[in-house]
């Protein structure tokens, strides 16, 4: 797939969703420039303009089973949305993953088929 817009796959090396992603999106021979989660957490600023291209609330992309959920109480309704999008920047194994970042659009590869929703 030739394309003059960057494809973004945001994963984590050990996650089997974003391994899954990636091979879809291999098999179809796109490759995606990779940027681990982990390694390189995304910016507060970033997390906004990713929430706003998915057109979902930063709780979409917020993974309620890591242990900093419960620790910082992120599960309380009342917790406006800069709270939400600083806890991810502070604590990147918050973040959903895999996120494709395509086209001014973006979506969380939850299956790990949902990123092929951006290549149609």
């Amino acid at each position: 797939m030739a394309t003059d817009r960057p494809l973004l796959l945001h994963n984590k090396a050990s996650c089997s969703k974003c391994r899954g992603a990636l091979d879809l999106l291999r098999e179809r021979d796109i490759e995606p420039e990779v940027v681990d989660l982990m390694a390189t957490p995304l910016s507060a600023q970033r997390l906004r303009e990713i929430v706003a291209m998915t057109g979902e609330s930063p709780r979409a992309l917020l993974r309620t089973g890591e242990a900093a959920y419960e620790a910082l109480g992120l599960g309380h309704a009342s917790l406006t949305e800069e709270r939400l999008i600083e806890a991810m920047a502070a604590h990147p194994e918050l973040v959903e993953r895999p996120i494709l970042v395509y086209g001014g659009r973006a979506v969380v590869g939850r299956p790990p088929e949902r990123v092929l929703t951006l290549l149609d």
